[in-house]
């Protein structure tokens, strides 16, 4: 918390290991830097920043420090670490953002605070990438024919290794403990073999201050099982080294970085039809090849670390380091990965590094007996606790807690190949309050004040930082839901380093509109506000709804648009009812102008791209334990006479309009004309200009659309084209010529602010995309190569192009 008596926690030895007096100057009682104060009016922050002088430290920048596994405080040094005032006024996020200067003193300090907790990492660890990569000490490891195990457990008194191997009798591998409270045990190979065998179950059995021996899984455990025949069975941890016949070899590269990220947000387990739990391996053989059909570039996979309890999503998470074995082994999650590579498609993981599970018998909580604050991994009383998710709270300011979340992310991009995460529950990290309760209105004070946990501001900057090292090319996406500006630049400029943000205002509007007004209320005005409030130069990846509006409770926008007439009304044998016709059509557009005008990337829930029915409800007691609605009913859009397909048509159309035009990537974004009568909205992304007619009824016939160049525009996508579901009311093989309007140069004289205009017919409920045809002089009809292989590309892959085939080629088109 940010007060008078804030603390920066080095590494400790364990209670009575040795004099801690013998530290170095600059520490205080108990091994803590005590920070001084600046005044900022009436907010007080605390700074180790002095503007006259610079700053003596015993902070070592020039020479690396020898460990083997555990920070070490006794250390002597003389170097000296400066920071001036000049080097805070220059930090690039006050050029960004210039009103971020009034708060100087609190980037000041977080900055200075991020600076000190590096050089600290460098002095007692040799810096970021070493102390990442704890997972090679920590856990189990072979070392010099042997298998050795260490463990962080300060509040330990005494402690076994049990397992399978021993028939769980610890008194069989005791363990030793050393002055930073790491127990470890080397058990030496037998006739050449590992006497603990792979794939055979372990605990870290240990005695707590209250004299009682407790069994938990090892921390840094890489595999935990359940017995499937035993309710409500605990987990146990697993060794995992499979031998080299059985390790999965990668055989693809990591695909390059794409201009923007078009993501598909699955969950393996209820990936398949089939009532029951799909695997890895399953999903890589029939999920991936549709994903790669619909022109998504990257996979964000959700509940991937293990958590006991599956109707938690995977958000509370039990053991950090190994992937869910609900899904198949560590191996098979390696398949999925390196297949999706093959096809072109990155894959993220949705890491918690939030909160963890409050379970004891199997989770990160069982560590914690009591103990004092910097001996856990969790602060301790209330503010460890979060009591709307049940779970713990980590202490972003304990020297082991940062190894571990730091080493767990390297471990997940260098073990699994992850191309970078989606950081969830940014929020709660960001601030002392995790925002509960808290309705963030955009004033600046909200976001750096005494509320803002800078030590996990801190934490979230050496993540990113250590992101971006090793794979220069990932990704790392933030759930945040206050806007906290900054937290989209990179770290050397003083931000938090995160490369999107999710646009989670976004799919409240939809909800909120598909529940309480009635088409004719719709503000256009307010969607544009929306989809365009972000900041400048912080991007957003944009979603009309992800997997929060498909649980058990709340309901898709298919649902929401067409509810029961689903089950009766989406056979293509017969006409469409009102409710289809409108649900179908408002679905198309609702994804589209979010995707098109709500970021710099977008997200689609698994199975939402066509209007998944209904809602997702994971088994529970609550319902008999059913799987019934934990799966995706893939066959619904596998059959031709339904009009899944339709909506599918027209998201793999979508997606692979930005493939060939980049409009997502694309800075120019003009809104010419938002009209709340006529409830069209018309805007340009790149150079492609959208036309949005929200209408129930109402149809324009030589509709005027403003435009930045002048020349001639063809019909790129079209949602009411027949094989999108539509009535095929607009002419694709007709040419828009522009006019010019006004003086050029002169914007008010212009035709929306705009210097050219061309006329279209702009149906009711309908979403047109025209994209200007370059002129060559080689070529009579004004038509590039260039585009015509952009849209005849589409036939290549098996998708309807968007100039469409129309059903009857006899119907007489209304063309402007």
């Amino acid at each position: 918390m940010i007060c008078g008596s804030s603390s920066v926690y080095l590494p400790l030895p364990a209670a009575g290991a040795f004099n801690i007096k013998s530290h170095k100057e600059g520490l205080g009682k108990q091994g803590i830097v005590h920070l001084g104060l600046i005044r900022n009016g009436s907010v007080i922050v605390p700074s180790l920043l002095n503007f006259e002088r610079p700053i003596k430290s015993s902070i070592s920048t020039g020479r690396k420090v020898a460990q083997d596994f555990s920070a070490a405080t006794a250390l002597e040094d003389t170097a000296v670490m400066t920071v001036t005032e000049e080097e805070i006024e220059n930090l690039g996020i006050f050029k960004v953002d210039p009103i971020l200067k009034e708060f100087k003193d609190h980037f000041a300090y977080r900055w200075k605070s991020y600076a000190e907790q590096k050089v600290l990492i460098e002095k007692h660890e040799g810096g970021l990438d070493q102390f990442s990569k704890g997972y090679f000490k920590f856990g189990f490891n072979r070392e010099d024919d042997a298998i050795v195990y260490r463990e962080w457990a300060p509040a330990a008194q005494e402690a076994q290794l049990i397992g399978d191997f021993n028939n769980w009798d610890g008194s069989k591998h005791p363990m030793e403990k050393d002055e930073f409270g790491v127990w470890s045990v080397r058990i030496p190979d037998v006739d050449g073999e590992p006497v603990i065998p792979h794939n055979s179950r372990v605990k870290f059995r240990f005695k707590h201050g209250q004299g009682v021996w407790i069994d938990r899984i090892p921390a840094w455990i890489r595999y935990a099982t359940v017995d499937p025949t035993r309710f409500a069975a605990p987990y146990d941890g697993v060794y995992w080294d499979p031998p080299s016949s059985e390790r999965y070899v990668f055989k693809y590269p990591r695909p390059p970085k794409p201009s923007a990220p078009r993501i598909y947000e699955a969950h393996v387990g209820m990936s398949g039809e089939s009532p029951q739990i799909t695997t890895y391996r399953e999903f890589a053989d029939t999920v991936l090849p549709r994903i790669k059909a619909n022109n998504y570039n990257t996979i964000q996979l959700m509940a991937v670390m293990e958590h006991s309890y599956y109707a938690s999503y995977g958000y509370h998470v039990t053991n950090f380091f190994a992937p869910s074995s609900r899904f198949g082994s560590p191996e098979d999650l390696k398949y999925l990965i390196d297949k999706a590579h093959g096809l072109g498609v990155r894959v993220l993981m949705d890491v918690v590094h939030s909160h963890s599970s409050c379970n004891e018998s199997d989770g990160l909580n069982g560590y914690d007996v009591g103990q004092k604050g910097e001996e856990s991994y969790f602060y301790t009383g209330e503010k460890g606790y979060h009591r709307l998710w049940d779970s713990r709270l980590f202490n972003y300011g304990n020297w082991e807690v940062l190894r571990f979340l730091l080493s767990n992310l390297r471990f997940w991009i260098e073990e699994f190949k992850f191309d970078g995460f989606r950081f969830d529950g940014v929020t709660s990290m960001l601030y002392h309050h995790h925002g509960i309760n808290i309705g963030f209105s955009g004033d600046y004070k909200e976001y750096f004040g005494l509320e803002t946990d800078v030590k996990a501001v801190v934490y979230l900057m050496l993540a990113n930082e250590l992101v971006q090292g090793l794979v220069p090319d990932g990704e790392v996406i933030a759930e945040d839901v206050s806007g906290m500006p900054g937290l989209c630049r990179p770290v050397k400029e003083g931000g938090t380093g995160f490369g999107y943000r999710l646009a989670m205002a976004v799919p409240d509007l939809w909800i909120d509109y598909l529940k309480n007004k009635a088409d004719v209320d719709w503000s256009m005005s307010e969607i544009v506000g929306k989809l365009t409030n972000r900041r400048y130069s912080e991007k957003c990846v944009a979603y009309a709804e992800s997997h929060d509006q498909s649980i058990v409770g709340d309901k898709t926008i298919t649902f929401l648009l067409m509810d029961k007439e689903m089950y009766t009304g989406m056979s293509d044998l017969e006409p469409a009812s009102p409710v289809i016709e409108r649900g179908i059509a408002l679905h198309k557009m609702v994804h589209f102008i979010t995707m098109a005008l709500g970021g710099e990337g977008y997200l689609n829930f698994m199975g939402n791209e066509f209007g998944h029915p209904e809602w997702i409800d994971f088994p529970r007691e609550g319902n008999d334990w059913s799987y019934d609605k934990c799966r995706r009913q893939w066959s619904l859009v596998d059959t031709d006479h339904l009009r899944y397909k339709y909506m599918n048509a027209f998201d793999r159309a979508m997606n692979l309009l930005d493939e060939k035009f980049s409009f997502l990537s694309n800075p120019k974004q003009i809104v010419s004309s938002v009209s709340e009568d006529e409830k069209v909205i018309v805007f340009e992304r790149g150079d492609l200009v959208f036309v949005f007619n929200f209408h129930p009824e109402n149809t324009y016939e030589g509709y005027k659309v403003g435009c930045d160049l002048p020349g001639k525009y063809r019909v790129a996508l079209d949602s009411d084209a027949f094989e999108f579901g539509g009535q095929g009311r607009v002419g694709h093989d007709v040419d828009h010529f522009t006019e010019p309007e006004g003086m050029p140069g002169v914007p008010e004289t212009n035709f929306n602010n705009r210097p050219n205009s061309f006329k279209v017919l702009s149906p009711s409920r309908t979403c047109v995309v025209y994209y200007r045809v370059e002129e060559t002089s080689e070529r009579n009809d004004g038509a590039s190569k260039e585009v015509e292989a952009s849209v005849e590309t589409e036939k290549e892959v098996e998708i309807s192009t968007p100039l469409g085939e129309r059903k009857n080629e006899k119907k007489e088109w209304r063309l402007v």
